[in-house]
């Protein structure tokens, strides 16, 4: 194992944020879980109550992600790792069917909530000493290729990946990396209506197949293992038989 570092989950009390922070937690890491579930977090925090922080946060708030990196700085110092995770999306949905809500509710999550982390993140990782950090962004094949009807979702995926990039060049001088992840029906809560049948682009209705989470949460467990010097600057994690390239 590399030496422990201090590593912050958002979305950390369910799904792949769930998987992953028992996975930096088993491989001996210090872990600050973030998410809105206190309840959730502090499920994850009791297998090793004396390396975890679990903070309830809305991440798209910006008074409440202050005070949690007010909180990782009160307890631990400095900050090593980042995985901007926390995400939202709506059900199949055409866009002049999506109401201005809505369109907020996942832009608000997956856009502010993933800027305001980043920012938190960048700006701790460059004033600490020694300075530096890594920052993996959870995007989603998505990112790449849409699903039908799924607007709110897909643009701000896309957008990740302009933060990313960005991410990665702004903070070079800082020894801060940036890395993107972008995952493929793991099996979640968000994947339940997977095994029922999902929209393809044909107008059907079909299954998909999933993977299991834990091979998610290994990947971004290596990706953040690697010493600052070098960088996966893009992943893609997804189910083998999965439709995807030129999907449905």
């Amino acid at each position: 194992m590399t030496s422990p570092k201090i590593v912050l989950i958002t979305g950390a009390s369910q799904g792949i944020g769930r998987a992953c922070a028992d996975a930096f937690l088993a491989a001996g890491h210090h872990v600050i879980l973030a998410a809105r579930n206190q309840s959730g977090l502090d499920l994850v925090a009791r297998q090793a109550p004396d390396r975890a922080l679990a903070h309830a946060c809305d991440v798209s708030d910006p008074d409440q992600v202050a005070a949690l990196y007010a909180a990782i700085g009160s307890r631990f110092g400095r900050l090593d790792v980042v995985f901007n995770n926390a995400g939202i999306s709506l059900p199949a949905t055409e866009i002049a069917d999506i109401s201005w809500e809505d369109w907020r509710r996942v832009t608000s999550v997956n856009l502010d909530g993933a800027f305001l982390i980043a920012r938190g993140a960048f700006a701790m990782m460059r004033a600490q000493d020694p300075k530096g950090g890594r920052i993996i962004n959870n995007g989603s094949i998505s990112a790449q290729v849409p699903r039908v009807g799924s607007v709110p979702y897909t643009t701000t995926k896309s957008a990740i990946t302009g933060l990313t990039r960005t991410l990665s060049l702004d903070g070079r001088k800082h020894d801060i990396a940036c890395s993107q992840i972008d995952i493929g029906n793991a099996a979640s809560d968000m994947t339940d209506a997977m095994s029922k049948g999902v929209p393809q682009a044909d107008g059907s209705l079909r299954p998909e197949p999933v993977m299991d989470v834990a091979h998610v949460a290994d990947a971004v467990l290596h990706m953040a293992s690697l010493p600052l010097e070098a960088n996966v600057q893009f992943m893609t994690l997804m189910a083998t038989k999965m439709p995807y390239i030129g999907r449905g």
